[in-house]
């Protein structure tokens, strides 16, 4: 899942982008409206964490041009603004939710993960596949009932395969999508973490999930692909 924080404050920005990627979300900052309207533009976000007094261009102008671009992305405005007015005046002009600054990391990443399902049209909590089971709110995995731990970015790069089943990932596709870099073809990032997967999550059992498809990536499947 890929976030953007515009955000003019550094160390707000900051924090709030390291709780993120502490939930093993790909964050990325920008820390003027105008920076922010044009990455929220060229990339794909699943969701932005907005400030509404910043300088070059305000939330409010961002907010918009999020909304004008047609592009079905979260929005969580982030604000020392607590008026009732200023609440209602951002969630009729497009927000989806509202969190006034000081804050909680624990509420951030809480409303975030809420979102997030929203988006996904998701009205449960847990992703699940064969015997895999995954909890987005407590960030717990189990397999035929018994719990693995996983790193942060092991639990994304499950995610991620748990949400697509049974379609073949690219590793381009799991690099930007897990960890929001462009691919480099010399990089063997990902067979590294699926490896790891693999070992916690497949050596145990007799039928192996997670396959690879040689020369293209990697697809999550009960079957062994030809």
């Amino acid at each position: 899942m890929r976030i953007l924080v515009i955000e003019d404050e550094k160390d707000v920005a900051t924090y709030v982008a390291k709780a993120l990627r502490e939930h093993g979300y790909t964050a990325d900052i920008a820390h003027d409206g105008k920076q922010g309207m044009e990455k929220a533009a060229s990339q794909d976000y699943d969701l932005v964490v907005l400030d509404m007094m910043l300088p070059r261009a305000d939330g409010w102008e961002v907010l918009d041009a999020i909304r004008k671009s047609g592009k079905d992305t979260r929005v969580l405005v982030l604000t020392a603004l607590e008026s009732t007015d200023d609440k209602v005046r951002a969630l009729n002009r497009g927000a989806d939710d509202y969190l006034v600054k000081p804050f909680a990391s624990a509420e951030l990443t809480a409303r975030v993960r809420a979102l997030l399902r929203r988006s996904k049209g998701e009205t449960t909590s847990e992703l699940s596949y064969a015997d895999i089971k995954m909890d987005l709110v407590k960030h717990r995995v189990a397999r035929g009932g018994k719990e693995i731990e996983l790193t942060n970015r092991e639990f994304a790069l499950l995610e991620y395969l748990l949400r697509n089943p049974e379609q073949m990932l690219t590793r381009a596709m799991l690099i930007q999508h897990v960890w929001g870099y462009q691919f480099d073809p010399m990089t063997n990032l990902v067979d590294v973490y699926i490896n790891y997967l693999r070992t916690k999550l497949d050596m145990e059992w007799p039928v192996k999930l997670i396959h690879t498809v040689r020369g293209m990536g990697y697809i999550l499947s009960k079957e062994t692909p030809a």
